[in-house]
């Protein structure tokens, strides 16, 4: 994020950046369909995984920065979620993450639904970091199994 004060055009340039980046920066020659790095990264395993979860969070908190309704952040995280959880089906993930494109529809949810120059409340930190917590263990949990079983599978193979 940039330093110094926040300024919300600013972040909100930042995010639109990685958003295109991870969504729709490029296009398949020959057709309309645009795709970002997201289903690239996709395919490192663990670490693709977290990508766009991990900028989801940064959404759904610029969002609490800005006042964005509580109704407006539960939809945002269930974008988040519904590319987390498509996206971590093999070969399944990267292709619907070309369609879905959470982090460009949760960018534009922002962008509508922002009311900058209110502070948030104690309680709205709560709501967001709550949901927040929701999330990372939704997303977190698949990843550390599939690491783990990883683990037995290579014991299992070298033992044999």
């Amino acid at each position: 994020m940039p330093a110094g004060p926040v300024r919300p055009d600013v972040t909100l340039a930042w995010l639109r950046t990685w958003a295109v980046l991870l969504d729709t920066r490029f296009r398949i020659p020959g057709t309309d369909i645009r795709f970002g790095i997201d289903p690239l990264l996709a395919l490192i395993p663990g670490i693709g995984d977290l990508a766009s979860p991990v900028f989801a969070t940064l959404l759904i908190v610029q969002g609490l920065r800005q006042r964005v309704p509580k109704f407006i952040l539960l939809t945002m995280l269930g974008n988040a979620l519904v590319d987390a959880i498509v996206g971590a089906v093999p070969v399944a993930g990267p292709v619907a993450d070309i369609f879905w494109r959470a982090n460009v529809r949760n960018l534009a949810l922002l962008e509508r639904h922002a009311r900058p120059g209110l502070a948030p409340s104690r309680r709205d930190y709560a709501f967001v970091f709550g949901i927040a917590a929701v999330f990372g263990m939704v997303v977190l949990v698949p990843v550390l199994l599939a690491v783990w079983l990883t683990g037995l599978l290579l014991q299992w193979m070298v033992g044999r």
